[in-house]
C-alpha cells in the first residue's frame, strides 16, 4: 500500500520536528533560553566557569523578574541560576567539562544550530540578492566541473575562464585610476551573505567534536564490557580514528576547512582581511552587530578548529588511561555485586510493605586472621662476599684461543695513555702508536674513544682515519670525526 503526498509530507515534517534542535526550540522558556545562552556564550567567550554561569543566570533572571517579566508563569523558569543550568544541561542545551581542572559549561551543538535559528528568524527574512544567487551559481557551476569526467570539455571550460580573466585585467589596465567603485549597498550585500555563511560554520565544529566525544564513550564502553580483547577496541578506536573526519558529513566539513585555514598564517590573512573591510566606506551602513559579526569570523573559524583538535586530544588521553588502570577481573568482581544487588532488591520488593526497612551494611566484614608475621630477617649477608677469581689460567681451548676476538684491554690501553708525556693527544695518532698489535684491533679502537669521552674530548670537522688489525692479521680501516683527549693519569696506591 503506497501512502498518500499528505502522508508523505507529513511523516517528513515529524521527521524534522524529531531533530534536536528544533526539539530545544520548542521546550518550555526557549525564549528565555535563547536570549541567556545568546549574551552569555559569545566568540571570544565561548566557554563559562560554571560558577560563573549560574551568578550570570540568576543575576539574568532577577533583572527580567524586576523589570516585569514574570506575569506569565510560561515566561521565566522558578529556581536559582544553578537550578537553571542544570535543568540546561540535562535537556542538552549546556554541556559541562573539566578543562585544566575548572569546571566548565559550553553549548552543545544542537544549541548552537537552536541559537543559529533563532538569530536569523529574528534578524528578519534574508533576501534574494545578488550576491546570494551568484554564491549559488558559483557552486552549482564549480560542482558541475568537479562532477565533468570529459577532459575536453574541463579544458574547454578552464580556458574560458582564462579568457574573462585576461579580459577583466585589460579593462582594470585601461581604465587606470579611474576605475569605477562598486556600488555601497552591493557591497553590503555581499557582506551580509559572507555573515549568512559563517553562520553555519559553528555548529558543524560542535558537531565534530561531539562525534568524537561519543566515539571516546563507545571505546570505553566497549573496553568495561569486556568482551572484546583490549587490542581489538584499540586497534578498532585508531581505525575510527583516522576516518572520523571521513564518517560524517560535519567531519568532512571540517576537514575541508582544516586544509583551507588550518595554517595561522592564513587566519591571520583572513583577520587582516576582515579588519580592512571594516575600514571601507561601506562599512557605515552596516549594523554595530554586523561589524561585530563579522570582525568576529576569523575568531570564530580559530575557535572552532582547536575545540576538535581538543577533543581529539582529550579522547586519546581518557583511551590512554582507561587502558592503563583497566582491570578486568576488578571490574567483574563489581559488576556481579550490583548484579546480586539488583537482584535481592527484584527478590524483596514484591513481598515488602511500604513501611518496611532494611538495616543498612555500615561496615564490611574483616577477615579472621589469627596472627601476621611482625617481624623479617635481615636481607644482608653476614660476611662480605669473597673477591672474585681470574680463572684465565684455568681456562682450556679446544682449538684455539679466543680471547684475542673480545673486548678491549682497558688495562693495557690506560697504562698507554699513562706514558704519553703531552697533556694531551690526537686519537689517531695515538692508535697508531701502539707498538703491540694485541692491542690495535678494531675492539680497541672503541675502547680507547671510551676511555677519551670519560676524561674529556674535543671533536672536531676533520676526518681521521685509522688501521686496525684483526686477531686473524687482517687489517680493516676505520674514518670518523677527529677527537683530541687530555692524557690519562693514573696515580699510584701504594
Amino acid at each position: 500500500m503506497t501512502s498518500s503526498r499528505s502522508e508523505t509530507a507529513y511523516q517528513r515534517a515529524v521527521a524534522a520536528f524529531k531533530n534536536p534542535t528544533l526539539d530545544l526550540l520548542h521546550r518550555r522558556y526557549a525564549p528565555f533560553v535563547v536570549s541567556v545562552l545568546s549574551v552569555m556564550f559569545t566568540a571570544e567567550r565561548p566557554t563559562v566557569p560554571i560558577s560563573d554561569a549560574h551568578v550570570e543566570v540568576g543575576t539574568f533572571v532577577e533583572e527580567l523578574r524586576a523589570a516585569g517579566y514574570d506575569l506569565d508563569e510560561r515566561t521565566l523558569p522558578n529556581g536559582t541560576g544553578r537550578d537553571i543550568c542544570r535543568s540546561w544541561a540535562r535537556v542538552g542545551w549546556l554541556v559541562p567539562q573539566i578543562t585544566d581542572g575548572v569546571e566548565l559549561y559550553r553549548l552543545s551543538a544542537q544549541a548552537v544550530g537552536a541559537l543559529e535559528v533563532a538569530g536569523r528568524a529574528g534578524g528578519g527574512r534574508a533576501k534574494v540578492s545578488r550576491s546570494r544567487v551568484r554564491t549559488l551559481l558559483e557552486s552549482v557551476e564549480q560542482l558541475t566541473q568537479s562532477a565533468e569526467t570529459d577532459p575536453a570539455l574541463r579544458l574547454a571550460r578552464l580556458r574560458d575562464e582564462r579568457a574573462a580573466l585576461d579580459a577583466e585585467i585589460a579593462l582594470i589596465e585601461a581604465a587606470g585610476d579611474e576605475l569605477d567603485p562598486i556600488d555601497d549597498d552591493q557591497l553590503l550585500e555581499d557582506t551580509e551573505n559572507v555573515l549568512h555563511l559563517s553562520r553555519e560554520l559553528p555548529a558543524d565544529f560542535v558537531r565534530v567534536a561531539e562525534s568524537i566525544n561519543a566515539m571516546q564513550r563507545d571505546v570505553i564502553a566497549e573496553l568495561r564490557r569486556d568482551e572484546r580483547p583490549a587490542g581489538e577496541v584499540l586497534r578498532e578506536y585508531l581505525h575510527r580514528g583516522e576516518h572520523v573526519m571521513e564518517a560524517t558529513p560535519e567531519g568532512r566539513a571540517f576537514a575541508g576547512a582544516l586544509k583551507l585555514i588550518g595554517d595561522p598564517e592564513h587566519i591571520d590573512h583572513l583577520t587582516d582581511q576582515l579588519q580592512a573591510l571594516l575600514g571601507k566606506s561601506f562599512a557605515h551602513l552596516m549594523t554595530p552587530e554586523q561589524r561585530g559579526e563579522l570582525r568576529a569570523i576569523a575568531k570564530r573559524v580559530e575557535q572552532g578548529v582547536q575545540e576538535v583538535l581538543q577533543a581529539q586530544r582529550r579522547a586519546s588521553h581518557v583511551i590512554t588511561t582507561q587502558v592503563r588502570t583497566h582491570d578486568p577481573i576488578r571490574d567483574r568482581e563489581v559488576d556481579e555485586l550490583l548484579r546480586s544487588v539488583m537482584s535481592g532488591l527484584q527478590a524483596w520488593v514484591p513481598d515488602s510493605r511500604a513501611g518496611d526497612r532494611i538495616d543498612p551494611l555500615r561496615s564490611l566484614p574483616t577477615a579472621g586472621v589469627r596472627h601476621l608475621r611482625q617481624t623479617v630477617s635481615d636481607p644482608r649477608p653476614p660476611t662480605a662476599p669473597a673477591p672474585l677469581r681470574d680463572p684465565g689460567e684455568q681456562a682450556e681451548f679446544v682449538d684455539a684461543d679466543t680471547r684475542a676476538w673480545g673486548g678491549p684491554n682497558y688495562a693495557e690501553l690506560e697504562a698507554y695513555l699513562a706514558g704519553l708525556e703531552a697533556e694531551s693527544f690526537d686519537l689517531a695518532a695515538a692508535f697508531a702508536g701502539i707498538g703491540d698489535a694485541e692491542t690495535r684491533r678494531p675492539a680497541d679502537l672503541l675502547g680507547l674513544l671510551e676511555i677519551a669521552h670519560r676524561n674529556g674530548l674535543v671533536e672536531s670537522a676533520e676526518v681521521s682515519v685509522v688501521e686496525a688489525l684483526r686477531p686473524d692479521g687482517t687489517a680493516r680501516r676505520f674514518a670518523f670525526g677527529a677527537v683530541t683527549a687530555r692524557t690519562l693519569k693514573v696515580e699510584s696506591h701504594d
